[in-house]
């Protein structure tokens, strides 16, 4: 519990500067919301727009109003004039689902493969398979989807491009426009996860008391399930706790690719118009998710592994 509260604190500490370096960090971009909806409309008409906005105060006093309003739960309101709220958890469902499928099929997947590749990492297959990790972690979110792109939608045609999704429908309505998104986030993240357990699965090969159980005429798959795996599932389950939140984050350039109606879009569309309320409050949530994702992750390591526990003893 001291623990919980002391990561919670430090957690809470890190979202101050997140949230001022992403107030400030926006607001010298080049460009603001009112220039790029109203285009050569006059300097009046400007002005009269900007002070409606708010535009015209500092901008330590606009992020103070911006903390006061968050204390409350209020997330402000969009240069679109909607509440930042809607306009986010309007789309946030569409990325939570697609980083949801992700990581139900990332965790048997890279635990597989992962282990596979670290119990036969002294073979040829076992050296290629770690290649091909490591070349898919060295693609590109959009080189890698858009490589799917040319193969399956425009060369054989089995799966659409572009992730249309009916008004008023969800994504599951038409699951088809789900799998190639969901490809291209499986293979970055299998990619990198594949790689960490691969080496825990190595490391725990070479432990001692591995090798004690082996000298001890053990059954190989006895001693996987004995010594290997409760050695590699603590430091597997860090890696799918904290590619679940990156996976949100990280799928932007993925929906930009195939025009899924996730965040993305919503986040790439308020940088270039200098939407500063809906940036930080994507910002915020993903900052809070991916700290509570590793606060939780070293709980739950601490709590599976007994040696974490008593170190400090």
């Amino acid at each position: 519990m001291r623990l919980a509260l002391r990561r919670a604190a430090v957690s809470v500490a890190l979202l101050v500067p997140l949230s001022l370096l992403v107030h400030v960090g926006v607001d010298l971009l080049p460009g603001d919301p009112v220039t790029a909806r109203m285009g050569q409309a006059g300097p009046e008409r400007v002005a009269e727009a900007r002070a409606r906005l708010g535009l015209d105060r500092p901008v330590l006093e606009r992020y103070l109003d911006w903390a006061a309003g968050l204390l409350r739960g209020d997330l402000g309101t969009s240069a679109t004039g909607r509440p930042v709220a809607d306009i986010v958890f309007e789309r946030l469902g569409g990325s939570l689902l697609l980083a949801g499928l992700t990581i139900v099929l990332l965790v048997p997947a890279s635990l597989a493969l992962g282990v596979l590749a670290g119990v036969r990492r002294e073979r040829t297959d076992g050296r290629l398979l770690s290649a091909a990790m490591l070349l898919v972690v060295s693609l590109p979110e959009f080189v890698l989807a858009g490589g799917l792109v040319l193969v399956f939608a425009a060369g054989l045609g089995w799966f659409p491009a572009v992730s249309l999704v009916p008004a008023g429908d969800g994504p599951l309505s038409v699951p088809e426009v789900l799998v190639l998104p969901v490809a291209s986030l499986l293979l970055l993240a299998l990619g990198y996860s594949g790689r960490i357990i691969r080496a825990a699965t190595a490391a725990a090969l070479r432990a001692p008391h591995v090798e004690f159980l082996r000298l001890n005429g053990l059954a190989p798959r006895t001693v996987m399930v004995r010594a290997v795996l409760p050695a590699v599932l603590p430091v597997a389950a860090q890696v799918w706790l904290t590619a679940g939140v990156g996976l949100i984050g990280g799928a932007v350039l993925v929906e930009r690719v195939f025009s899924y109606p996730g965040i993305g879009e919503v986040l790439v569309t308020a940088v270039q118009t200098g939407d500063l309320p809906v940036v930080q409050a994507l910002a915020m949530l993903l900052g809070a998710a991916m700290l509570l994702a590793l606060t939780l992750a070293d709980l739950g390591t601490r709590a599976l592994v007994p040696s974490l526990r008593t170190a400090a003893r």
